[in-house]
């Protein structure tokens, strides 16, 4: 009976290889599930791992796995889009990364708006060809073969006004689209601008829908109003309106407010200390204590001045000589000639 037992045991072992999802160790296994870490404090076994290496490892290495799994199914776990998805909690430790961790991306002003609205986005129909019951024909959804079937179907225009008989409504509409895909490039460079934090520059006097704050409509107008040669020295202002506040640097020849006298001695030693660490941390070239200057010994003039009876004159240049009778040819002394 023990061959039989036997026999039956080692069959079902070699049916069913697959181990059991519970692991025993001697010492237990510490896991951050943060980071999906196990860190295993067991001895390892030296003689399997020399003869055996690979298959060691292997065995190990599933046994720690299935530790950290059976921990993730301890957590709470919830049903997106018909899959099963585990909230994993703040790591433990801090693994060391060789780049920085991506921040997310900030909202569009439409993201933000749905966002706050609890407007959520419907999923668009997979199919790309749609029925169109006056073409008589399937068109795109999408795609420049859409935007000539739709030209198939406006080839005729009604006018019921006489006063535009004369324009032209096709020429109408294509300014219009040119116009609605300005707006929409312009958005996205707001967008572009607004992720990466570059300031957008106010020029001109946009619509009114970029002013959600009334300090803005009143930079937007003392901008347009500064915008002539003389600085909207001769341009009449809107009953009860005033200078915008803080866009002196923007606005070109505007007047500054002095700055008022300081109150007490620390705000004037403070305003000194600003201006001083404002002037060093420029980069504009300064003199030091330490810069050396190289010394230039002054030039002295070779003509002196003698008095005399007949008053002053200088003895700078001296008349040239004779050779006193004894001429040679090889010296080249100077003097006048005789003949």
């Amino acid at each position: 009976m023990d061959i039989v037992q036997s026999v039956l045991e080692n069959k079902t072992q070699e049916k069913d290889s697959r181990k059991s999802i519970e692991v025993n160790k001697d010492v237990d296994v510490e896991t951050d599930l943060g980071t999906l870490l196990a860190l295993d404090y067991n001895n390892l076994n030296i003689k399997t791992l020399k003869s055996e290496k690979e298959k060691y490892l292997t065995s190990l290495t599933r046994d720690n796995v299935q530790i950290l799994i059976n921990k993730i199914w301890e957590l709470p776990i919830e049903r997106v889009e018909e899959i099963i998805v585990a909230k994993l909690p703040k790591p433990k430790y801090v693994l060391p990364r060789a780049r920085q961790i991506p921040k997310p991306k900030p909202l569009t002003k439409w993201q933000q708006f749905a966002k706050e609205k609890g407007i959520t986005s419907k999923k668009k129909n997979k199919s790309k060809l749609k029925w169109d019951d006056e073409l008589q024909k399937w068109i795109p959804t999408f795609g420049y073969k859409r935007t000539k079937a739709e030209e198939q179907k406006d080839w005729l225009v009604e006018v019921n006004d006489d006063s535009k008989v004369m324009d032209d409504p096709f020429a109408k509409a294509k300014a219009a689209k040119v116009e609605r895909q300005s707006k929409n490039e312009l958005q996205r460079l707001r967008n572009i601008a607004k992720a990466r934090n570059i300031k957008v520059p106010q020029v001109g006097l946009p619509t009114k829908e970029y002013f959600p704050d009334s300090r803005q409509l009143s930079q937007a107008i003392t901008v347009a109003r500064t915008s002539t040669a003389s600085v909207g020295k001769f341009q009449n202002r809107l009953p009860k309106e005033k200078d915008a506040k803080g866009i002196a640097k923007q606005v070109p020849g505007m007047k500054r407010k002095a700055e008022a006298p300081p109150r007490n001695l620390q705000d004037e030693k403070k305003r000194n200390k600003d201006l001083a660490d404002n002037i060093l941390n420029s980069n504009a070239k300064i003199f030091r204590e330490d810069f050396s200057v190289p010394k230039v010994k002054p030039v002295k003039s070779k003509a002196k001045v003698k008095k005399g009876k007949k008053g002053v004159r200088s003895t700078g240049a001296k008349k040239p000589k004779a050779g006193k009778g004894k001429r040679d040819m090889r010296l080249k002394m100077g003097g006048r000639k005789r003949r």
